[in-house]
């Protein structure tokens, strides 16, 4: 797929880390870009940075996406790339110490549910609504190809750490949903793909920076090379290579710097 001004583009979670670093990536290359995050300030102040539009949304709400993308098709038309970076989890161990008690909890079925509702089932709803307005729209090109989608899972889908039941579970989930539903949107031109991060530069992580330095530094002498965290850019960066080859089609993209992360 060309990727130029003619194309629209919706990024979810796109006020800041990976999302942000995706539409910023987008913007460069022409594509006109609607950010969904739910932080109005950071998504005005991003939308203005890169000539987009902000659109406040919920994506554990069916009516706050529909109306997102509705908002975004008005003012760009149909997007022909969905990047998907937002998410909502809790953490916790399955079976852990309660410190109140001394004895044992659980982590509740509320908590996974809550969880499962902001990764896996958000992940489908976002997918499913983008493709749904790609159906109906002209081919971009000679392939007949109508638009690409582009998952945001883990390599905790792979590697999930003590305390990521939800997280690691429900992001190989993401993983899941790429092969089925690209065979399903097949004969409509829409290729699905996910990629797998590995501990990445993002304001969450640049906390540590500032709180334990000695933390900061055994996390980035954990990646076997680069030895540092992920930057953005590298995964916004393979972003674009996804969206622009049109050969990638139900795969999970692994992006770590070789890391395999350990039980903790």
């Amino acid at each position: 797929m060309k990727l130029d001004s003619s194309l629209g583009a919706v990024v979810t979670g796109g006020a800041s880390g990976l999302g942000l670093a995706s539409a910023e990536a987008l913007a460069e290359q022409g594509l006109k870009v609607a950010i969904f995050d739910l932080n109005e300030d950071a998504g005005e102040a991003a939308a203005m940075q890169i000539g987009g539009t902000f659109h406040k949304v919920d994506i554990m709400d069916e009516q706050s996406v529909e109306a997102g993308f509705a908002a975004a098709r008005a003012a760009h038309g149909q997007e022909r790339v969905l990047v998907h970076c937002a998410m909502a989890a809790k953490g916790g161990k399955t079976v852990g110490k309660d410190k109140e008690t001394g004895g044992f909890k659980r982590f509740s079925t509320e908590d996974y549910a809550f969880s499962a509702q902001g990764i896996l089932i958000a992940s489908y709803r976002v997918a499913s609504i983008s493709a749904l307005g790609m159906a109906s729209a002209d081919p971009v090109n000679d392939d007949g190809e109508r638009g690409t989608i582009i998952l945001t899972s883990s390599a905790a889908a792979q590697d999930g750490q003590i305390g990521q039941i939800a997280y690691g579970s429900l992001k190989a989930g993401v993983n899941g949903l790429v092969l089925p539903m690209a065979r399903d949107l097949m004969d409509l031109g829409i290729r699905v793909n996910s990629i797998m991060p590995g501990i990445f530069a993002t304001p969450p992580m640049l906390r540590f920076k500032d709180l334990n330095e000695k933390m900061w530094d055994n996390l980035n002498a954990s990646v076997p090379f680069p030895k540092r965290l992920g930057h953005a850019e590298e995964f916004a960066s393979l972003v674009l290579e996804i969206a622009r080859n049109s050969y990638l089609n139900a795969h999970q993209f692994r992006i770590d710097g070789a890391i395999r992360m350990p039980p903790r």
